[in-house]
């Protein structure tokens, strides 16, 4: 366990418990957003008896990152092991963080599931429910995974089910892994597509053009949530700027991104924007942090996140954000031993900044933040959604996030796509933005 969590007195059930869970926070491992402090949101309510009623082999939920999945599937592994339907519970999500996370909250309703379990221990401890394990993981011994969940009734959580196509190893592993599963919940926080291999245990649809987009049994998206007032409102700030490069040949070339270029030149100005020692960063970095310094006059411990393409890339922009705010930022840079405690660390502070480099942000589950930075050229619809799904985690009424965004047309089309949600729950009526730069 993370060092910060072992330091905690808790007092958990001691055998699973869907009193614990009927009573777990709907938003866990935070607090209930305004408005909604009944023990299961309408959605949850909803797509648990959905399930009840089927008890099917595999259910896939979407739900909009901030909804309250963990919530929902722990509601669920407590009453099918109540039921004895199954006996022990296999969590597989994508981070180290994650797996602490799940268990943290597990813990919570007397489920006991061991985040430090190894393929190279074999047999799990007798005191615990289950595992919480990596996709990697897995993929690097099925054989061992697949031994477990063949020897006993296993109910398998496939978080952020989507990494199950991440790598083609990586789903075959699932798929061999855990097909003798008793029953899988798989969940992710945003409809996705398959161009190619179909991921494990989830049903498709085919769109036109030929490609297939996964079929859910419950649907729960970002306008639903906003409705609810289980998420904030989110207003993007696109910056444009004048960008030059020299091509390998030595060519220098100039464009101003915001403005209608080839495929080819936005891509390379894109580049260009998000280079470290450019102007771009630096400029967008410094209206960032004044827009948190006016958020932080309603919200003292509003923080914000930096989302980099790589790891030097993180470092470079900690040093540009220490250089304007005199404050070192949390950088997390991969998921090393000291990831989790560090996001721990800044989740429970009033530190302004945090850097996380693109894979990790997804795991990154701070509900203080309000402004983002999106200095990645990752630009899939999937990704694009929980990176956003990073900052609109609702605490309190009227709260709203900003993120800023390059002036790039595969962005502004995903985030377009977000802003006719948004503009329609709200009936037209947005927060006033901060005046972006040029």
């Amino acid at each position: 366990m993370s060092p910060s969590r072992g330091s905690r007195a808790q007092h958990h059930p001691t055998q699973p418990s869907i009193f614990a869970a009927e009573n777990l926070s709907p938003a866990y491992p935070q607090r209930a957003a305004w408005g909604t402090s009944r023990p299961l949101r309408a959605w949850q309510a909803a797509a648990l008896e959905k399930y009840l009623a089927d008890t099917p082999e595999d259910f896939l939920a979407v739900a909009t990152p901030g909804a309250g999945k963990t919530t929902f599937a722990l509601r669920i592994a407590t009453e099918l092991l109540a039921a004895g339907d199954v006996h022990k519970v296999t969590v597989v999500c994508p981070t180290e963080h994650l797996k602490y996370q799940w268990a943290e909250a597990a813990a919570r309703v007397g489920i006991h599931l061991d985040p430090s379990y190894t393929n190279s221990q074999g047999a799990l401890g007798s005191r615990f429910d289950g595992a919480a394990v990596t996709y990697a993981q897995v993929a690097a011994n099925v054989r061992l995974h697949r031994s477990r969940t063949d020897s006993i009734r296993t109910l398998v959580v496939l978080d952020e089910i989507h990494h199950g196509g991440d790598a083609l190893s990586w789903g075959d592993a699932i798929r061999e892994a855990f097909t003798p599963a008793r029953r899988r919940l798989a969940l992710t926080g945003t409809p996705f597509r398959s161009d190619e291999s179909a991921i494990p245990f989830v049903r498709y649809v085919e769109e036109a053009g030929g490609a297939k987009r996964s079929r859910a049994d419950y649907s729960y998206d970002y306008a639903d949530a906003l409705r609810d007032g289980v998420v904030r409102p989110v207003m993007f700030m696109t910056y444009s700027g004048d960008m030059r490069w020299r091509t390998k040949a030595g060519d220098e070339v100039a464009a101003r991104l915001g403005e209608p270029l080839t495929k080819d030149l936005e891509a390379q100005a894109w580049r260009t924007a998000l280079d470290p020692s450019g102007e771009w960063i630096p400029a967008v970095l410094a209206a960032a942090d004044q827009r948190l310094s006016e958020v932080r006059r309603q919200v003292p411990d509003a923080g914000g996140l930096v989302i980099a393409s790589d790891q030097s890339s993180a470092r470079a922009y900690a040093k540009r954000l220490r250089a304007i705010t005199g404050q070192a930022p949390t950088v997390v840079l991969s998921d090393d031993a000291g990831a989790s405690s560090r996001i721990e660390t800044f989740a429970a502070s009033e530190d302004r900044w945090m850097v996380a480099v693109r894979m990790v942000s997804e795991g990154v589950d701070v509900p203080r933040l309000a402004v983002g930075v999106y200095a990645t050229s990752t630009a899939t619809p999937l990704f694009f959604a929980q990176a956003v799904g990073r900052f609109v985690r609702s605490r309190a009424r009227g709260e709203t996030a900003s993120v800023f965004l390059p002036s790039v047309t595969p962005l502004l089309g995903l985030a377009g796509e977000i802003e006719v949600a948004r503009d329609h729950v709200l009936g037209g009526a947005r927060p006033t933005p901060p005046r972006p730069g040029s």
